[in-house]
């Protein structure tokens, strides 16, 4: 009687372990394995052996196992998760996405490529980030990203919230500088100047207290030095507004001071947008073509740029590939036309290889790569509209 028992009880676990490891999937109309293959990120191969007796043709409404490979295992021992790829001897870690995050902030996070993410979750490239899922880090060593632990102490916040009224000509960009953020910082806390912020608006600017203190100080003092000179034809400079808040423009280039943050905030700015659908004329989250994307990137800066990608290409100045640099404009000429119809913003230039952010008919706004062989061969030129 014993000897039974241990025999149900083995065929019970072995069942158990089993389910564990496969994924129920019921056929829909339309579907075929290389459909349900690319749904759960697996070969047609590994499906067919996990169904051998499945019959040639699928029916509506049956069931196939499908190969579980994002089956998670939770560590005893310390407060962490990682995926387990059942077969491979390399795992991958497992990032939940949370609210704002992109393809190319993740793939900074982790030191990998954003194509190797698209690669171990095939779904990127049709369904885009959603807050909350699951993406697999590819790795040869496991990614285990330990919870913080929680302080018995309560933490006080001593952000100090300060206001401020927008004048003439000043922009995003001069302001978070005088406060010390960044434009998406500053949009974050004021949700309502997405666009151009208006003259005369209220802005509410959150800093530390002693953040704050120095730019009340400052402010005391440019008002002892205006009232100390007010006979004086001379105006008084503001020193918390660097050389980028002068912004002169011609026909043909936009010259800035504070060069290289500009470009960083430019290229943050872009590929916040990384995830969003490509849509003909768009402008807007809403959806992005190429030149949109450009149009809407720089304006958040209040540097215009011409509507189309071929009228964007005749702004700036021209300079090779070995030239290039973060921030350039990179044009192409895509299915075989005769001139430009695309247009990208580099976002990091090394050895050789060029990657830049766009809006592409297939997969929305991404980051791509001279190294692709159809961009390869669709390259035309690469124009510095910042100088």
């Amino acid at each position: 009687m014993v000897y039974r028992l241990i025999i149900v009880l083995f065929f019970i676990s072995v069942g158990a372990f089993a389910q564990d490891n496969f994924i129920k999937h019921k056929i829909s109309q339309g579907e075929n394995l290389s459909v349900i293959a690319k749904k759960y990120g697996v070969k047609v191969k590994e499906i067919a052996d996990a169904n051998p007796n499945a019959p040639k043709i699928l029916k509506l409404n049956s069931t196939l196992l499908i190969p579980n490979k994002n089956k998670t295992v939770k560590s005893k021992t310390k407060n962490v998760e990682v995926a387990v790829n059942n077969t491979s001897p390399n795992t991958s870690g497992t990032h939940e996405v949370a609210s704002k995050e992109t393809l190319w902030g993740i793939s900074k996070k982790y030191n990998i490529s954003v194509d190797d993410l698209k690669k171990a979750n095939p779904l990127l490239e049709t369904e885009g980030l959603k807050i909350g899922q699951q993406i697999i880090i590819p790795s040869n060593i496991a990614v285990a990203a330990e919870k913080p632990v929680e302080s018995t102490a309560e933490v006080v916040s001593t952000d100090v919230e300060l206001y401020r009224e927008v004048k003439a000509k000043e922009t995003k960009y001069g302001i978070s500088k005088e406060y010390g953020i960044t434009v998406a910082e500053l949009e974050r806390q004021n949700p309502s100047i997405k666009g151009k912020v208006p003259v005369g608006y209220l802005l509410k600017i959150k800093v530390p207290k002693e953040k704050a203190d120095a730019i009340q100080a400052l402010k005391a003092s440019q008002e002892s030095t205006e009232n100390n000179t007010i006979a004086s034809s001379t105006p008084v400079s503001n020193p918390t507004v660097e050389a980028v808040s002068e912004i002169k423009r011609d026909s043909t280039l936009v010259r800035t001071g504070n060069h290289s943050e500009l470009i960083d905030q430019l290229i943050a700015n872009a590929t916040e947008n990384i995830g969003v659908r490509y849509r003909s004329g768009g402008t807007t989250k809403a959806g992005f073509d190429c030149s949109g994307l450009m149009i809407c990137t720089f304006n958040n800066f209040d540097i215009k740029l011409p509507r189309s990608s071929i009228e964007q290409s005749r702004v700036g100045t021209k300079v090779s590939t070995d030239e290039a640099q973060k921030g350039d404009l990179i044009f192409f000429r895509t299915n075989g036309r005769r001139h430009i119809n695309h247009v990208g913003m580099i976002v990091e230039v090394a050895e050789g290889e060029i990657k830049f952010v766009h809006s592409s008919t297939h997969g929305g706004v991404i980051i791509s790569s001279t190294k692709e062989p159809y961009y390869t061969r669709a390259f035309s030129q690469v124009n510095r509209v910042l100088n």
